[in-house]
């Protein structure tokens, strides 16, 4: 029987070559995105799915309302929180970040750069294989930990355990070896203790958020317990005291300044989580994820849509077959195996193909997504098993039930071209195509209008020229001597034309947040720490007062400047003279600067205050970058020139790191513009699908009316009103699935660009463009085809009448 329906199958093949390409490659390209999305799904979704811990592993996260998502903690909250609640196993104090920094032995150099800080309980939240050593007890002040890749490239064939190195002007000893896992919140190829010491510092500073902190709970669920514990926790030793301090009562002191909300995120869940996360690794783009598998989902129901279209057409060239097998015996269940037999040999070929085409497109993939993502492991065959059979029963059911309720009798009289039920699921179907095309194009159209928005707008400076090269201090007490000392021999290179600094990223926000107060009011502003000349240098005007000036000796002591944002929070009309009180000082405001986009553009500018980087004392040990205007004549030959000065005089241990301005910023947005390079790829490919389906559908529907051209054109009808007939219900389908489409684009759209604080408004305009451009690539197939159709000789179809 098989054997059989491998004969019938093939036979088809033959007669119907280029219908059954047109269908398989629509098919293959359909599970072939699919495939992609789920290759990225798998990746996101490995992470930390090692650790045996993670479900029991929490990051501590204040939530400060309009002032962020803080992953940031005091030291003191750890140890009161394991004393007070018996729901607390552990805690770990970390570094959210990694330190990159040369590793010395022997007189060799090996630079790392992701070494990271933590408590000596680290391994028992991630508990790496450890190769070498006890990782209960590696971690001691002097110790160092190395990961297998890191251990090898410094020691080579030697055995690293014990044996002394330098790191960071510290004689360091290696303690453990451990295997990296790849898929995890926290790979660090080294881990050092040195926290501890800076957490003993602290142990008393309620205010000083500066530690990431992990905590392991004895049961999962009590985690909204323990968040309000910790919120208790910061209510009497934080909230209180300092409205004591202030001499107001503690609800007073919550209604000024806000009070304290703690969120827990689970290690499972924190690279896809929805709340702000502050992990080494970073968080996964879960938006984007999630979009990549919408639209490759569609994208699967297009090509499946498009091969029911096409096999419940061809089924009236095989009805005649239908009534002959069911007139020698065979019933309708063997019709039905028949055909989902057949729908089973053409998935397994497209999805062979389709494993050909990931294979082939893969390296851009990986370079798109800046993985490194590769077909292998039981997951995706096991994933491909269930695509197959999906595949079977949605593009197999459909079209067999409807062959198997072919009625033989009026098959065999050769009338079934009359029936209805299966033009009305063809015309169901071809709807549908038309829809989610037009939903592409439409939305390919409003992110392309967003991201040309981003590139475009005006961010309130001028990054041109400019590059901020990563300054690396070596003597905590000369922090700005050392700066000044660079910015004078910078400043004297052939095509320099300015230097400055300032302790801020552009598109990354201030190194410091902190609240100052004004008449009462407690606004939180970006401190936004810089050296004389650095507005200048960015073409950031000040728009009302003047700028901070080597003029002014009060410049570098009490004087600031506010934005246009802290500005409307103050309610203060003329704030020139006038005194706010930032951190318990006193300091007097002497101009206002222009807003401009200090983060990327889905967030909005918040309040800033601006001062000399010697006004605050403290503020200085974060100056790590001078800014250099560079002639752009001589940009090559001046960077060329101030590499050769920095790794002579002023750094020979590290690699000259510089990076423009423009660029970084640019960075901020690049989700985005990979987003609208998807949108555009996916759109040529549902075009693609969808205009195979139109072609072969219109080429099989004007294929029967032959006869009814053929004798409408001896009756005298000519060629123009014969196009018109053939393709006007085209047009109706296409004018149809592009109705159905606006409601599902407008809405997800509005959703997406609700990302953006700055932001296009949707407009009239990617409607008008996505109809029309659907519309003209409907006449351009159908067109085509009936102008042929009507082109033939009349005799051909007539001449047995």
């Amino acid at each position: 029987m098989i054997k059989n329906w491998i004969h019938i199958f093939y036979y088809n093949i033959k007669n119907n070559k280029l219908f059954m390409f047109l269908n398989l490659i629509g098919l293959s390209i359909g599970i072939s995105g699919l495939i992609f999305a789920i290759l990225y799904w798998n990746d996101e979704h490995a992470y930390d799915a090692w650790n045996t811990e993670k479900s029991k592993v929490f990051e501590v996260i204040n939530d400060m309302g309009e002032n962020g998502e803080w992953y940031t903690n005091p030291a003191p909250l750890g140890p009161h929180l394991l004393e007070e609640s018996d729901l607390v196993a552990s805690y770990c104090y970390l570094n959210n970040w990694y330190n990159g920094a040369n590793i010395y032995y022997n007189g060799e150099k090996e630079y790392s750069e992701k070494i990271l800080d933590a408590q000596s309980n680290f391994f028992e939240y991630f508990p790496f294989d450890f190769l070498q050593g006890d990782k209960a007890s590696a971690l001691e002040p002097n110790s160092i930990v190395l990961s297998q890749k890191l251990a090898n490239r410094i020691f080579g064939d030697e055995d690293p355990m014990n044996k002394e190195i330098t790191y960071s002007n510290r004689k360091m000893v290696v303690k453990g070896v451990y295997k990296l896992n790849e898929k995890s919140s926290y790979k660090p190829e080294a881990v050092i203790n040195a926290i501890d010491e800076r957490l003993k510092h602290n142990e008393d500073a309620w205010g000083n958020y500066n530690f990431g902190l992990l905590i392991k709970l004895k049961n999962p669920d009590s985690k909204e317990k323990v968040a309000k514990q910790m919120e208790t926790i910061y209510y009497k030793n934080k909230l209180e005291p300092s409205a004591r301090d202030l001499g107001i009562t503690p609800q007073e002191y919550e209604a000024k300044y806000g009070g304290f909300l703690i969120k827990l995120q689970a290690l499972k869940d924190i690279r896809l989580g929805t709340i702000n996360s502050g992990v080494a690794e970073g968080q996964g783009n879960r938006q984007f994820l999630l979009i990549m598998m919408g639209v490759s989902i569609l994208i699967l129901i297009l090509s499946i849509v498009n091969y029911i279209n096409l096999a419940t057409a061809n089924a009236i060239k095989r009805a005649k077959e239908v009534g002959v097998r069911k007139i020698i015996g065979a019933t309708k269940v063997d019709i039905i195996k028949q055909f989902l037999f057949e729908t089973a040999l053409m998935s397994a070929v497209a999805i062979v193909i389709s494993l050909v085409i990931v294979e082939l497109v893969l390296p851009v993939y990986n370079d798109f997504l800046n993985k490194d993502l590769v077909i292998q492991g039981g997951l995706i065959y096991t994933q491909l098993v269930c695509i197959f059979i999906v595949l079977i029963i949605m593009a197999g059911v459909f079209p067999a039930l409807y062959v198997a309720n072919f009625e033989t009798l009026k098959v065999l009289r050769g009338n079934f071209g009359r029936s209805k039920g299966g033009i009305w699921l063809r015309n169901g179907m071809l709807v549908l195509q038309f829809a989610i095309a037009a939903f592409f194009i439409v939305g390919s159209y409003i992110v392309y209008q967003q991201v040309q928005f981003m590139s475009t707008k005006d961010l309130g400076f001028k990054g041109d020229q400019i590059i901020e090269i990563y300054l690396r201090q070596k003597n905590p007490e000369a922090v700005f001597q050392r700066y000044e000392t660079v910015r004078n021999e910078v400043a004297k290179i052939e095509g320099v034309k300015e230097v400055s600094t300032g302790i801020f990223d552009l598109g990354g926000g201030a190194r410091s947040s902190s609240s100052f107060e004004y008449k009462g009011n407690n606004i939180q502003g970006q401190n936004m720490a810089m050296d004389f000349g650095m507005l200048e240098m960015l073409k950031i005007p000040v728009i009302e007062g003047r700028n901070i000036s080597t003029e002014f000796a009060s410049d570098t002591i009490s004087s600031m400047l506010v934005n246009e944002a802290a500005l409307r929070v103050m309610d203060e009309k003329n704030p020139i003279g006038k005194s706010v009180t930032w951190n318990g000082e006193d300091l007097k405001i002497i101009g206002v600067v222009k807003d401009f986009n200090l983060f990327g553009l889905d967030q909005d500018i918040p309040p800033m205050v601006f001062f000399h980087v010697k006004t605050i004392d403290w503020m200085q040990y974060n100056l790590d970058k001078v800014f250099v205007k560079i002639d752009a004549s001589k940009m090559e030959e001046t960077i060329a020139r101030i590499e050769t000065f920095w790794n002579s005089k002023i750094d020979d241990e590290y690699a000259f790191n510089y990076d423009f301005v423009n660029k970084k910023y640019e960075r901020t947005y690049m989700q985005y513009v990979n987003q609208k390079n998807l949108f555009s790829v996916l759109n040529i490919v549902v075009i693609i699908i969808a205009l195979f389906g139109l072609f072969a559908l219109a080429s099989f529907s004007i294929e029967r009316r032959m006869k009814e051209i053929a004798i409408r054109k001896t009756l005298g009808a000519d060629t123009k009103h014969l196009l018109i007939t053939l393709t006007k219900q085209y047009v109706v389908f296409c004018v149809i699935g592009f109705l159905i489409a606006i409601v599902p684009v407008y809405y997800l759209l509005s959703g997406w660009l609700e990302n953006f604080v700055f932001r296009i408004s949707i407009s009239v305009l990617p409607f008008v463009i996505g109809f029309v451009a659907l519309l003209v690539l409907t006449l351009i197939v159908v067109l085509g085809r009936a102008y042929r159709a009507v082109s033939l000789d009349i005799l051909t179809y007539l001449k047995y009448e």
